[in-house]
């Protein structure tokens, strides 16, 4: 009974004939990928570029503006007004959007082949064609020939060699200082045009030490970690801040998970209609993308793709900062999606995570904005490119944060080394679809009600604070007026000037009890009104770049409440913590970039945030052509 039992547990081998079948399929889809990749090369190269498709017609009922002449004040004159354009007028070219009969029509968009257009066009393609074929000659040929002898005989024993060796007391020592002295070092020579930019070495300084002293368990700390993610912080900072590519880089990735995920909108409508979704309400226009995500995942597990995405990334992650696979690939996630919709991509390991892998998951969900609500910032005001980079940036930050406020002491089983990839459940794709679909909405319905129960209650706290004040005589006292000076001292450590810390530690409150929205817009309405300088205006970009709010704890502690819901008393445990210390990801962030951030890219942010403001009033697509 036994024999025949062990012998039913093996798997059987595939056939000749199925062998063959798979052999084949694999052929026929190379042939096909090689053939249309030979195809849109030669359209490409051999597309008109001079043709009307890719020239701008001149519009017959286009009418050029008249430049305002306006004086400029002199000596002579000092009464003259500044030659500076009102807003709703600065970005209007050659057609006047107010009179010109044809303003309403689409701007013009040339043609896909009409330039190699590396985000969208033939560049974009070719990229993933030679992505796909360097991991495909890597999985097939490179690793079943070469690679398994390889890594174990050479790679994996230098690797653990390097690892024991960085990990003594005296070398780690030495690589501490000398990473703090170059960090320090190259911060200040930033400052070198403008010294008072380095009091933002402050705040980052002064929240890793307030991690030590709050730290859960303090003699196990890996600062190997904290100091991996920081340095980490920075770099992505340099490399999306300072330089022109990895800005457009990170960009065009932004703008292909937010076309995504955007797809979801088409089944929203049908079910719930456009005015509903017009009109953006939260539970029917924003989640349902987690309806669409949870499918799209589900899909990728059965089909395999996402259980060697976990592999191999995570293998990097955590050889680079040392956090295990699934904390990495959710802090990844987070750069792009919502602190809901991240953990999706981890949702079966969830209920093995050990107590401070859940921190980790939820200070990265607190410390980023998702890419679906991206485009409801960039409408308050805030640059996409900026956002973009925060989001990035708070990637390794909030895992170094994380095991500083709670390091691990648990046995881990989703390590590179140990980690199990759960088989999927599902019998076909059609099952896939239709489970990932009903696991959504378990998650959307808790969503929904923590943000109903934790809005309320805030906003009955504030209404007491309010009328416990106008009992005094004090008119407007809220508890977001009140927190308002808690945050003056740290924005001030964040590098803000002293005559903008008020208005800005009221924006941080105003992110941290209500939420980022309503904080977004009030920052586009100050660098209107000229209340913040244009340094102070960029400062709070990053600093307003999160979810820490009180609507975010209750998402988050439902959405994983709902993935693994034997783990709801961990998770309750570590959700607060966690929205702090998700706080202070997105505080280091804006520190660092106040610091690497330029007065010509400044000046280029604030303008477009004040011209944002008359966006209702001007047509959107001229706007952005």
């Amino acid at each position: 009974m036994d024999e025949s039992a062990n012998i039913e547990e093996k798997p059987e081998k595939p056939s000749r004939k199925k062998k063959f079948l798979i052999l084949l399929l694999h052929v026929i889809f190379h042939l096909i990928l090689i053939s249309y990749f030979i195809a849109t090369s030669v359209v490409y190269f051999r597309y008109d570029r001079q043709s009307s498709e890719c020239i701008e017609p001149v519009s017959e009922n286009a009418t050029e503006v008249t430049p305002e002449i306006i004086a400029i004040p002199t000596e002579a004159n000092p009464t003259a007004a500044p030659a500076i354009p009102p807003p709703e007028t600065r970005y209007r070219r050659q057609v006047d959007v107010t009179t010109a009969p044809d303003a309403k029509k689409k701007p013009f968009e040339p043609n896909l082949l009409c330039s190699i257009d590396w985000c969208h066009g033939y560049g974009f393609f070719g990229i993933l064609f030679v992505i796909f074929y360097i991991f495909w000659i890597y999985y097939w040929l490179v690793k079943p020939l070469v690679g398994k002898k390889l890594y174990g005989q050479t790679i994996e024993p230098a690797v653990d060699k390097w690892i024991s060796f960085s990990r003594g007391f005296a070398v780690s020592l030495i690589m501490v200082l000398l990473v703090i002295i170059l960090v320090v070092g190259y911060l200040l020579f930033e400052c070198r045009n403008d010294f008072r930019k380095s009091a933002g070495l402050v705040a980052p300084l002064l929240f890793v030490f307030l991690g030590f002293l709050c730290s859960k368990h303090r003699r196990v700390i890996q600062w190997r970690i904290v100091i991996h993610g920081i340095l980490g912080q920075l770099i992505l900072g340099i490399i999306c801040i300072r330089l022109e590519f990895g800005r457009s880089v990170f960009k065009c990735i932004g703008d292909k998970v937010s076309t995504f995920l955007l797809f979801a909108n088409h089944g929203a409508r049908f079910v719930y209609g456009d005015r509903i979704c017009d009109d953006f309400v939260f539970a029917f226009a924003i989640l349902a993308m987690i309806f669409f995500f949870s499918v799209a995942t589900s899909c990728l597990y059965y089909l395999g793709i996402m259980q060697f995405f976990l592999g191999v990334l995570g293998w990097l992650l955590q050889a680079t900062v040392g956090t295990t696979v699934c904390e990495s690939i959710n802090a990844v996630g987070t750069v792009f999606l919502g602190m809901s919709e991240s953990p999706l991509l981890i949702r079966p390991y969830i209920p093995l995570l050990t107590v401070s892998e859940l921190h980790t998951i939820c200070v990265s969900g607190y410390s980023n904005v998702a890419g679906t609500v991206l485009g409801a910032y960039i409408a308050f005001g805030a640059p996409p490119g900026l956002l973009i980079t925060a989001s990035v940036m708070a990637a390794p930050a909030s895992l170094a944060f994380a095991k500083l406020f709670f390091p691990e002491t648990e046995e881990s089983v989703t390590r590179s080394d140990n980690i199990v990839m759960i088989p999927t459940t599902n019998t076909s794709i059609l099952d896939a679809i239709i489970s990932g679909a009903a696991g959504a909405l378990t998650i959307v319905l808790g969503i929904v009600s923590n943000i109903i129960a934790f809005l309320s209650l805030f906003a009955f706290l504030n209404a007491v604070t309010e009328w416990i004040f106008d009992l005094l005589g004090f008119n407007q006292i809220t508890l977001v007026y009140l927190l308002t000076y808690l945050f003056v001292p740290l924005v001030f450590a964040m590098g803000v000037p002293t005559h903008d810390c008020k208005r800005v530690g009221e924006l941080v409150a105003q992110k941290t009890f209500i939420n980022e929205f309503t904080a977004y817009k009030n920052l586009g309405q100050m660098i209107e009104q000229d209340l913040i300088d244009q340094r102070s205006a960029g400062i709070a970009t990053f600093a307003l770049c999160g979810f820490s709010n009180p609507a975010s704890l209750g998402i988050l502690i439902a959405a994983l409440s709902a993935m693994a819901p034997n783990r709801r008393t961990d998770i309750m445990h570590v959700a607060l913590r966690g929205f702090f210390v998700g706080s202070f990801v997105s505080f280091t962030s804006a520190s660092f970039a106040g610091i690497l951030i330029q007065e010509n890219e400044l000046q280029k942010m604030n303008t477009k945030m004040i011209d944002f403001q008359y966006l209702n009033t001007m047509d959107m697509g001229l706007f952005f052509h």
